[in-house]
């Protein structure tokens, strides 16, 4: 088994910081942690009910925002920058139940070509079945900018110490 490290958010010592994806103070948000685990970014997350689109089903908005999410986080764990999201492509398989436990997202690097990456992430329910995924491409920014626009901060500062 692939060792499992977690992932620290350092934007939270950023005063307003209210990310709708991963603020752990946002209570309206998704609250998203992330795990390193070999080459890819894992997220274990509980489907909310008031998230739901048809009833006790996941909306596919926010299938979509998670997928997003962690592709952004990939992006700066990995590559050790930020970017923004150009492009995103979702196929939606089977519903995703509200009811029935935690969730799963595991994302992976595809592909770099200049400042465009590309992403591929999964979304599989607590049985462990593919239910949704995404093919996404970002626009990442050079370290200093991303540090300058974004707020990137040091590498170290995602892992614990």
């Amino acid at each position: 088994m692939k060792k499992r490290i977690e992932i620290n958010n350092p934007y939270v010592k950023l005063n307003g910081f209210q990310c709708f994806g991963c603020s752990p103070d946002n209570p309206h948000g998704l609250q998203m942690k992330f795990f390193k685990e070999g080459d890819e970014l894992i997220s274990n997350w509980q489907p909310r009910d008031f998230l739901q689109g048809y009833y006790n089903v996941l909306h596919g908005g926010i299938q979509a925002t998670l997928m997003d999410e962690i592709a952004s986080w990939l992006i700066q764990i990995k590559l050790e920058t930020a970017g923004v999201t150009s492009e995103m492509k979702v196929r939606y398989l089977k519903p995703v139940r509200v009811d029935r436990g935690e969730i799963q997202l595991r994302s992976q690097l595809k592909g770099t070509r200049k400042n465009l990456v590309d992403v591929h992430v999964q979304l599989f329910d607590s049985s462990g079945k593919l239910c949704s995924e995404a093919d996404l491409t970002y626009f990442t920014y050079p370290r200093e900018i991303a540090k300058k626009r974004l707020h990137f901060p040091e590498t170290d500062a995602f892992y614990r110490k």
